[in-house]
């Protein structure tokens, strides 16, 4: 019996939110009286891999077939369930994001398990196995019981704080037996969003709407994040009109987001953008129109116009960070 969680890594360094998913898998594992087990698939160094160890994982099985460099949720669904029957698994553990969605459902339909996408908090193993998640765009909460032999969570980003410990994995070749079928569905070609931090892990997000009137705007936007050190995003309408890249459109229709800091400029607040960010934290809202429905779920909420409440907000972060230094 084991907690198995598949760690995801982007050119060879795990990506925080597979820290975060080991460390909840840590936990469980704690509480079940059990160990961790972590899956890595593709090119990662040893020093990596044995880093796992840091945020709970004993052993981290590494997958090395060339032909999973390129992602293929088939394939990679089919690596996740022979780790999981190689060390019983009882729990599997991914990300809820593009990966975690097109792999975790496979591996819960082939093991039969019952599954909950997208969790907000640790299960509650006094009642069972009963996990908290989202719904309705997260306006309301759910409280699943698994009750399967198997279980698979797929965890929302940013949902818990990364605390990196002391400790080491033993690392262990894992060879999967994959036949061409498992390849069947061919990538012919990968367009990497440009960026120094990735918005699904991004933990301070500004975000611009129409209220910028235009892309030729965006630099007051750009350098406050800068400042900051915070990723960009936008709304649907913003990304529709090709002011800013769609990797950067957050709302129902785009990704869903939980940073500890959200800076609405110019965005009115429709119900479809707060479904991608109402779990985060602190919403900043700056609009100056008084009756943007987004000011109801801001914490706090400037009135004004953008162009000159944004620059003075950033000279504030400029001189606050050169007091601290």
């Amino acid at each position: 019996m084991s907690v198995l969680v598949l760690a995801e890594h982007a050119q060879g360094i795990f990506k925080k939110k597979s820290l975060e998913a080991v460390q909840y898998a840590a936990k469980i594992a704690a509480d079940m009286g059990t160990t961790v087990t972590a899956i890595a698939v593709g090119n990662v160094g040893d020093g990596e891999l044995k880093s796992l160890g840091n945020y709970g994982a004993q052993q981290v099985l590494h997958t090395t077939d060339a032909r999973l460099d390129n992602f293929n949720s088939r394939s990679w669904a089919k690596v996740v369930i022979a780790a999981a029957q190689k060390v019983g698994a009882t729990v599997i553990i991914g990300t809820h994001d593009t990966t975690g969605k097109a792999v975790m459902p496979r591996v819960a339909a082939r093991l039969q398990a019952g599954m909950v996408s997208g969790a907000v908090s640790y299960p509650d193993l006094s009642k069972g196995f009963v996990v908290k998640k989202n719904v309705f765009s997260g306006k309301a909460f759910a409280f699943v019981s698994i009750t399967s032999d198997i279980k698979v969570i797929s965890l929302m980003a940013n949902s818990f704080p990364v605390i990196k410990g002391k400790g080491t994995a033993t690392v262990e070749n894992f060879d999967v037996a994959l036949t061409d079928k498992d390849f069947s569905v061919k990538v012919v070609s990968v367009n990497k969003a440009s960026g120094d931090i990735p918005l699904s892990e991004a933990e301070l997000v500004v975000s611009g709407g129409r209220g910028m009137k235009g892309p030729e705007n965006w630099y007051v936007l750009e350098a406050l994040a800068k400042e900051l050190g915070a990723a960009t995003a936008c709304s649907r309408p913003v990304a529709d009109s090709h002011w800013r890249p769609h990797n950067e459109h957050v709302g129902q229709t785009g990704g869903t987001i939980r940073p500890n800091l959200y800076i609405a400029v110019g965005i009115s607040g429709a119900i479809q953008h707060l479904a991608g960010v109402n779990g985060s934290k602190t919403i900043v809202v700056i609009n100056k129109d008084p009756e943007a429905p987004f000011f109801k779920a801001a914490d706090y909420g400037v009135l004004g116009d953008a162009m000159e409440i944004v620059p003075r907000l950033t000279e504030a972060v400029k001189k606050f960070k050169a007091n601290q230094g």
